[in-house]
């Protein structure tokens, strides 16, 4: 899965994370992340050759659970449908789960902002409904 140039562009944070696979075991693998201003990018290889997996920023209800050991720092990713998805980075970095929350926060932005103008450019567009509404009103 290659990335586009607009993607590219709008890279905020790239490396290694470690996912807690879903199987019984619930091994620890380690991944390469991309995060962008849209999705975390989540691939098996380094060189993004394997096919990866796009978690839109749109599906992630919150970044939860952080705690820090020694070695490591745990946080659990949650859906919209309500899937926990669990990773650890290394204590060292630059740790992940404040960057994923700070793009998720602009992301929602961003969002409420789309919303809002789309909701004022809908009541221009129809003045005999805002007359109505204001009609209404006591």
């Amino acid at each position: 899965m290659k990335m586009s140039a607009a993607e590219i562009s709008q890279v905020l944070k790239e490396g290694e994370l470690e996912k807690r696979s879903d199987n019984l075991l619930q091994f620890w693998k380690r991944k390469t992340c991309v995060l962008t201003t849209e999705s975390l990018n989540i691939y098996a290889d380094t060189q993004k050759r394997s096919k990866g997996k796009e978690l839109k920023l749109q599906s992630i209800k919150k970044v939860d659970c952080v705690e820090r050991t020694g070695k490591f720092v745990y946080f659990t990713i949650v859906t919209t449908d309500n899937k926990e998805i669990d990773f650890r980075c290394s204590g060292e970095d630059n740790c992940w789960n404040a960057v994923i929350m700070m793009a998720l926060i602009d992301y929602q932005n961003r969002k409420a902002i789309q919303d809002f103008k789309t909701r004022q450019d809908n009541e221009s567009a129809s003045p005999g409904q805002q007359e109505r509404r204001m009609a209404r009103s006591p």
